[in-house]
């Protein structure tokens, strides 16, 4: 049985997860919450947040869930100075909001390649200006740029999205640059073929998983908590130096 570490660095920290209702947002709550932080997450999908909450609520740390659309800029901005006054002075921001959606290349307009900015790309910016005098402030602190191997392995079919994601290596190292002297540390996540609920409900099935596990040198499917495993460490003063990094976590795909 696989035993994992827990980090007192991390217990009583004030951290925020974007799009942490469900899939790999829904383990970097729980994730976070069983070590003992402070945690507020953002989403726009209520039911699925409410029931988080609350769930973990009845394990003993609730975390606080604000409902939020991230394409709102003025809203994200208002909900991060909430998140603050509510749980503490933000120490660790989790970048994990994202939607990829599949669609044509050809069907692609100014409007679509728009929005697929603003819902993958264009909040984790925002979202880390609005924290880092905070984090300034507090003597440094820890952003976690959700990515992904897509763009790195030429999958097709997204364009818009992995465009965006291949967008947020450059952002986590510029910031990283940027920041560095605050003491705040910068670093991406780029995971694999993760088996969320909406992965499999929409776009894995069984073909799918055997493809994977022949690109994979581990013969193991990634679940959310791989990810959020390593958003741990790089929250944690374990990765106290440790900035302008991207981890894959894909089982070896790359």
């Amino acid at each position: 049985m696989p035993q994992f570490a827990t980090y007192p660095s991390l217990k009583d920290r004030a951290v925020l997860v974007t799009g942490g209702g469900t899939g790999i947002g829904a383990a970097l709550v729980e994730r976070f919450c069983a070590q003992g932080s402070r945690v507020a997450f953002l989403d726009i999908a209520e039911d699925p947040s409410r029931a988080l909450a609350e769930r973990l609520g009845a394990a003993g740390n609730a975390p606080l869930f604000l409902p939020c659309d991230l394409r709102d800029i003025g809203a994200l901005r208002a909900a991060v100075a909430r998140a603050g006054e509510a749980v503490g002075p933000l120490r660790v921001l989790v970048n994990n909001a994202a939607r990829d959606d599949r669609h044509r290349w050809e069907e692609v307009t100014p409007e679509y390649w728009d929005e697929a900015m603003a819902v993958n790309l264009r909040h984790q910016f925002f979202a880390a200006q609005a924290v880092a005098p905070v984090m300034r402030s507090a003597g440094g602190g820890s952003i976690i740029n959700l990515g992904s191997i897509s763009w790195v392995i030429g999958q097709g079919g997204m364009v818009a999205y992995t465009a965006a994601k291949s967008a947020v290596l450059g952002l986590t190292r510029s910031l990283a640059r940027d920041l560095g002297e605050a003491g705040i540390r910068v670093n991406g996540i780029m995971p694999g073929a993760v088996m969320t609920e909406r992965q499999l409900r929409l776009w894995i099935g069984e073909e799918d998983k055997r493809r994977i596990l022949d690109r994979q040198c581990l013969k193991r499917l990634l679940e959310p908590d791989d990810v959020a495993r390593m958003a741990l460490f790089l929250a944690a003063d374990d990765s106290a130096m440790c900035t302008n990094q991207s981890f894959i976590v894909d089982g070896g795909w790359v």
